[in-house]
């Protein structure tokens, strides 16, 4: 079996539910036109996630639906938000 090398760790192939989480991040980035910074998946989370230039994450747990994830960049703490703009405002906010 083929092995994949994500965020330095060598794992199968992705699973059924990583691709369809990952297909509906890459259907919401179309929409927003950001640089990506990294493409990953998280093993403790289970979150496939894009990573944007801008601090906003694409991400989607099992194949559910996308959601937006802004990390404070001071204490570490996630916030999820159900809409790019949502997470753009609050980001904004941040700085």
């Amino acid at each position: 079996m083929n092995n994949l090398t994500l965020n330095g760790f060598s794992r199968p192939l992705i699973a059924y539910t990583e691709s369809m989480g990952l297909s509906l991040c890459f259907e919401q980035y179309a929409n927003i036109g950001e640089d990506i910074m990294e493409i990953g998946f998280n093993q403790y989370s289970g979150y496939v996630y894009i990573a944007l230039e801008n601090g906003i994450q694409i991400c989607s747990c099992m194949g559910q639906e996308v959601e937006f994830l802004v990390v404070d960049i001071e204490d570490g703490e996630e916030t999820f938000f159900d809409s790019y703009e949502d997470a753009e405002q609050f980001m904004n906010q941040l700085n």
